[in-house]
């Protein structure tokens, strides 16, 4: 256990291009540790700021990355040499927003991969803030790599719960339900106690497969229109004798049409989340949200303080994390940018550092 000599890692020199290279290791500052990467997934926003040309904070070349787990290595003695996750964004804790509670959308977050200087996950090692680190303790029998995971796919829709006031008793729909988000969306609502949660996305096998993890009905959108979508919506919600009132909605699919659809099913005191990300513009008539006494909610990352309740619901079996996640070598890090934006995965891929 120790610094190492350097950091080896994949930077994003310009958009579109990767290059090995190693860096010299930083010293470390008051409140930091270096973290030894167990294993770091990729996701939709990595993608985005690969090809999609979406802006970093910090300008290439940099290591991209945001989902990290790992071990302290170096730096607070009180760390050292614990398994811990990585969040994704961490806060200040030292501002007004941070004081009210909103540390999730702090405007001096630290996120790797992004705003965390030219550090990332994808990496043999990262220097990171300690305050916010997730401590890991019994995996009972989960890898530590697959654990990476939970900085970001399984943490974004618990804060996107918790936004969406999600309790015992609610209807849920789940829009881009089986993507990489999704699939925890469905099973966190369950947890939390959902009566019924309809799971709505386009690719037919991944949506059956989320009826065995949490959803309770489900809407395949491939080939339909946003119409025809909501009226199969009102016929579920007619065969379970359901209301098509007071849905919380909750859009992770990050597209166009996904977002439409969530307005369109936005009714009478509903309350829709956006989770996913989408550069295209969605016209919606306000004038709707004063009509029916609605809310549409924006969420982004998670608290750091909602980890330790997020890592117990995976590590008490409630949230399934390993039907969703595939290990690969980090040399095979533009194989998996290309699969994952191209849609041809049916997991997460978790990259586990191979230099």
């Amino acid at each position: 256990m120790g610094s190492p000599s350097k950091i080896e890692t994949w930077q994003m020199v310009e958009p579109g291009k990767l290059a090995r290279t190693s860096l010299e290791v930083p010293e470390l500052k008051p409140g930091e540790v270096l973290v030894e990467v167990a294993g770091c997934g990729v996701c939709h926003t990595d993608v985005g700021y690969f090809y999609d040309g979406v802006p970093t904070v910090t300008k290439p070349p940099l290591t991209l990355g945001h989902e990290i787990s790992g071990r302290v290595v170096a730096g607070e003695g009180g760390l050292l040499g614990k398994e811990v996750i990585v969040p994704a964004v961490m806060p200040c804790n030292n501002c007004p927003i941070c004081a009210s509670g909103r540390g999730n959308r702090c405007l001096s977050q630290a996120m790797p991969g992004n705003s965390l200087g030219i550090y990332g996950g994808f990496s043999s090692h990262i220097p990171v803030p300690a305050a916010d680190l997730c401590v890991v303790g019994d995996r009972k029998g989960i890898p530590l790599e697959h654990l990476a995971v939970v900085a970001d796919a399984v943490t974004t829709p618990y804060q996107a719960a918790k936004r969406a006031d999600l309790k015992e008793g609610d209807l849920v729909a789940i829009i881009g339900a089986a993507g990489g988000v999704g699939v925890y969306m469905t099973q966190i609502a369950s947890a939390l106690g959902a009566k019924e949660v309809v799971a709505i996305d386009m690719h037919r096998e991944k949506l059956q497969r989320s009826l065995q993890y949490g959803a309770t009905a489900a809407i395949n959108t491939k080939g339909k229109s946003v119409k025809e979508v909501r009226e199969e919506f009102r016929a579920v919600c007619k065969e379970k004798k359901l209301p098509s009132f007071g849905w919380k909605i909750i859009e992770c699919s990050g597209s166009k049409m996904g977002q439409e659809i969530g307005l369109d099913l936005l009714s009478f005191v509903c309350r829709m989340v956006v989770v996913g990300f989408n550069t295209q513009k969605v016209e919606y008539m306000l004038s709707r949200l004063m009509a029916f006494d609605a809310e549409i909610i924006g969420t982004w990352g998670c608290l750091p303080g909602y980890y330790p309740e997020v890592l117990k619901l995976v590590l008490d079996g409630l949230i399934k994390v390993e039907p969703f996640v595939e290990t690969r070598p980090m040399s095979r890090i533009e194989e998996a940018f290309e699969e994952s934006h191209g849609g041809k995965l049916m997991k997460r891929v978790v990259l586990v550092p191979d230099f």
